[in-house]
């Protein structure tokens, strides 16, 4: 693929709001879910798609006089971003989104994926939004999120290098480390497996260079 290509292909591909999460967790978990079609059930995935049914039913209510939208679609051209709000709050200061997480806060992966759902609202209305926040479904508490320059620098970056990796479609190696023992694919990655393999193959390759060194200088 050739530079001006490669150039068009990117601006073609369009990245999925939802995925940025799992790409900020782990690219190899991306890749299995959105490069080889992989999704396996666990727990959190499952009381994720009960938490999300009401959410997905695009209901609009007043709550103390702010309107509340549910399951919003949102998209971005400039970024080249397409997807939805779980809900947002139409407040006197500006929308508000708020991303439904059904599994315990493990880092600040979700801070992105709802960076990405308040610049698309930015485009999309032609107004500022300044904070959203995370509800923790099994804590029935939010966590404010405010969306400052290093957190959109962040997220801007990680949809170029998603869609890198959906235009190139090669799967990373597996990280093997704490993030596994979480992760609903363990069983289809299979990190211990493969990094085993990897390593296995790279021994073979150094010891092929020290075997063709040993024979070059006799």
């Amino acid at each position: 693929m050739d530079g001006a290509n490669a150039d068009e292909d990117l601006d073609l591909v369009e990245v999925l709001i939802s995925a940025l999460e799992h790409f900020s967790y782990c690219p190899r978990q991306y890749g299995l879910i959105h490069l080889e079609q992989t999704f396996d059930q666990n727990i959190y995935t499952i009381r994720g798609q009960l938490a999300h049914e009401r959410v997905d039913a695009g209901e609009v209510e007043l709550t103390e006089g702010i309107r509340v939208e549910r399951a919003i679609p949102l998209w971005s051209d400039r970024l080249g971003l397409r997807g939805k709000a779980d809900v947002v709050e139409f407040r006197p200061d500006g929308p508000y989104p708020i991303e439904y997480k059904v599994g315990p806060p493990r880092g600040k992966h979700a801070d992105v994926q709802l960076c990405a759902q308040a610049l698309c609202l930015e485009e999309m209305l032609g107004v500022s939004v300044a904070r959203g926040a995370i509800f923790h479904v099994a804590t029935r508490r939010r966590r404010e999120v405010e969306f400052s320059e290093l957190l959109r620098d962040r997220t801007t970056g990680l949809v170029e290098a998603t869609r890198q990796m959906l235009v190139t479609q090669v799967l990373p190696p597996p990280v093997n480390d704490a993030r596994c023992g979480h992760c609903s694919l363990v069983e289809s990655c299979l990190p211990d497996v493969v990094s085993d393999r990897l390593r296995l193959e790279q021994v073979d390759g150094q010891a092929f260079e020290l075997a063709a060194e040993a024979s070059a200088t006799q």
